[in-house]
């Protein structure tokens, strides 16, 4: 890890079920688009965070049985723009997602910095 500027929480905003279908598949492979860019920004001397790494554990804990019932829904976006509040600025990545995007307005909102592509964030040009 290394940087020459100041190291960002920065929080990698992307679509997790949008435009899945609920495909299981598809939902790792954005999962894991989101964990590609949050392993470049911590090479670049960030501290990237998703609001997956948050609400997907307490989810299964919690006895989610399907995406997006009563406990899915309890938890899944309210962590996420709890974790949001804490971040420096917001990294958007991927297709269309409502949820996404609302992070990029939440951390708009809160007078965060807000990347549209990973090459803006300093040291990952």
């Amino acid at each position: 890890m290394s940087t020459a500027t100041k190291p960002l929480m920065i929080l990698v905003a992307g679509p997790y079920r949008s435009g899945t279908g609920d495909d299981p598949a598809k939902i790792a492979a954005n999962v894991h688009a989101m964990n590609v860019a949050a392993l470049r920004l911590f090479r670049a001397g960030h501290i990237p965070v998703l609001g997956e790494w948050f609400a997907l554990p307490l989810i299964e804990t919690a006895g989610s049985q399907a995406l997006g019932d009563a406990v899915f829904t309890e938890i899944f976006h309210p962590i996420a723009h709890a974790v949001a509040t804490r971040c420096d600025a917001c990294l958007r990545i991927g297709g269309p997602s409502a949820g996404a995007d609302g992070m990029v307005e939440l951390a708009r909102s809160l007078g965060q910095q807000v990347f549209l592509r990973i090459e803006d964030v300093p040291g990952c040009g």
